[in-house]
């Protein structure tokens, strides 16, 4: 250390985050901040019958991104050689990377996947490779604008591929774009990007937010189409999917993985690249960071900031709040990065979004509480509509679990989230005429896919603005609805505390003005001395429940 160095400034780096924490509440614990869409809302729990589970801090990123980059490239995992052994002049390379979905929120320039494609791109260009093409790996969401593919590649990047047709929006409608190499022993199809296929090389560049993501489902997924995906985009798989975030026992992730088998042995090769973030999602400093904080560690300061947030928001129209937190941009950095074979990758991978994300978790609740945020997979820089707040909650929140739900079986769900009736009108037009259509008739996911899946995913207008507009799939509504049918199918009741009562009696849930009034509903379900488990999310975390 040189002389002139500042102890006390370096200190906190070398001080180990703490690990994730169950808090049994009692007479003296403070109110837990509930996120509530763009709002938040403070929230006293029962004394001892409640818990709260905090995520673990964020852990220190790799102090030098680019030479992890380098290294991981030049040393692969399992059976590959290194990325430039690879590369020839003559050869066809496609550089396929994670859409606008993730992470959550949009991350601080420069995003992990310019750093990594410019790494890739300059090995391609050592070895003198010329046929190059970058492809988002959208599959059946929404085609990424100028400025979201700028920010996730870079102005470099973006410049010298864009213009000539080398950076492009995956179209899994395109007639002449998609090819089907085979079948799987169950009889899936396999579709998959033309281009891809055609290539001598497929480079795949992930970051992973969560377990689920990742392996074979970023090719098997990512570049396919409704052919492919209707085999594991389906109510009986998700409900056979105990948890989408534990690969052993997700059928969704199964037939992925029957997928890439499939696609390994039409001889696709893919160079897997995938990374790892920690879960600094608001800052350890700065004006949201008091959002990672716990309650009874806040300071005076912590509290003030808090109190004049939740003011301010209260004030404002939901436009500007929509707009103030489309413009967050969180401050993740990379934990891990590892390249290679796939499944050896992926392996690596998930153990360290474990290692960030895992929280031991005893015994299930009668109650399961939660605050939603105003953001999700499906609404970056868009609207979070009631069928993406189902999706969150009994989808990605419910399923954030390995070995059992938090929630017992015929137990009760309580959201909080205001749940309007609004709807992007470029980014969900088919959510829509799902919300008005087919919820109006029922809210069964079988009854759902049964009547109505087909008629919506073959349908050419739907077809039409997904492929020259910003709209997601015709079917996109169907397979975020179908995302929560595990969660619907195990809960005896699903409350929503301040949302639009309208919005939730369509979706078949009950609403509650405030959450006590929600858990005296759910009492007449549990009982009057429930237990209630909350998860203080975000960030991220995974509960390890036994």
């Amino acid at each position: 250390m040189s002389s002139n160095a500042d102890p006390y400034k370096t200190s906190n780096k070398h001080l180990a985050p703490r690990p994730g924490f169950v808090l049994d509440v009692d007479r003296t614990s403070p109110p837990i901040l509930f996120h509530h869409g763009d709002q938040f809302k403070l929230e006293k729990l029962p004394a001892g019958r409640s818990r709260v589970i905090y995520p673990p801090e964020p852990l220190e990123g790799l102090a030098d991104p680019e030479g992890a980059i380098r290294h991981a490239l030049a040393n692969p995992i399992g059976d590959s050689e290194p990325l430039a052994a690879l590369l020839r002049p003559d050869m066809k390379l496609t550089i396929a990377f994670d859409d606008i979905s993730l992470p959550l929120p949009p991350m601080r320039r420069p995003d992990i996947r310019q750093r990594i494609i410019e790494a890739v791109l300059d090995l391609a260009a050592e070895a003198g490779v010329d046929d190059v093409h970058l492809i988002a790996a959208l599959a059946i969401h929404r085609r990424m604008t100028e400025d979201e593919l700028r920010h996730a590649v870079g102005d470099r990047v973006y410049d010298a591929f864009a213009p000539s047709g080398r950076l492009y929006n995956h179209d899994a409608e395109d007639p002449d774009g998609m090819v089907v190499l085979g079948e799987t022993p169950h009889g899936e199809d396999v579709q998959f990007s033309r281009r891809a296929a055609e290539s001598d090389l497929v480079v795949y560049v992930n970051i992973n937010i969560v377990s689920m993501d990742g392996g074979h489902k970023s090719t098997a997924t990512g570049l396919s189409g409704y052919t492919s995906l209707r085999h594991h985009h389906n109510v009986h798989t998700m409900r056979n999917s105990t948890s989408f975030m534990d690969r052993e026992n997700s059928a969704l992730h199964a037939s992925n993985w029957r997928m890439g088998e499939v696609i390994r042995d039409a001889g696709v090769k893919i160079f897997q690249i995938e990374t790892t973030i920690n879960n600094n999602t608001f800052g350890r400093t700065g004006p949201l960071s008091v959002l990672q904080k716990r309650e009874w560690e806040w300071n005076a300061k912590d509290r003030a900031s808090f109190i004049a947030m939740q003011k301010g928001l209260e004030v404002l129209p939901s436009k500007a709040r929509r707009k103030i937190f489309s413009s967050w941009q969180a401050p993740y950095e990379m934990t891990s990065i590892q390249a290679g074979e796939v499944e050896a990758v992926h392996e690596i991978t998930t153990a360290n979004v474990f290692k960030q994300q895992s929280v031991a978790v005893e015994g299930q609740t009668d109650i399961l509480t939660m605050g939603l945020p105003y953001i999700c997979p499906y609404n970056v820089n868009s609207i979070m509509n009631p069928i993406l707040v189902m999706c969150l909650g009994l989808g990605y929140f419910f399923n954030m679990y390995r070995g059992k739900p938090l929630v017992r079986e015929g137990g009760v769900l309580i959201m909080s989230h205001p749940t309007p009736w609004e709807f992007h009108p470029v980014h969900h037009p088919s959510y829509i005429d799902f919300f008005e259509e087919v919820l109006a008739d029922t809210t069964d996911p079988i009854e759902i896919e049964r009547k109505y899946e087909k008629k919506y995913a073959e349908d050419e207008w739907y077809i039409h603005l997904y492929r020259n507009s910003y709209a997601y799939h015709g079917v996109h509504p169907f397979y975020m609805w179908y995302w929560g049918s595990h969660a619907l199918q195990h809960l005896g009741r699903v409350i929503v505390v301040g949302g639009d009562p309208a919005a939730v009696q369509r979706m078949g849930f009950q609403s509650a003005s405030t959450l006590q009034d929600a858990l005296e509903m759910a009492s007449d379900v549990v009982g009057p001395q429930a237990t209630i488990t909350h998860v203080k999310n975000p960030p991220i975390f995974m509960s390890d429940v036994t």
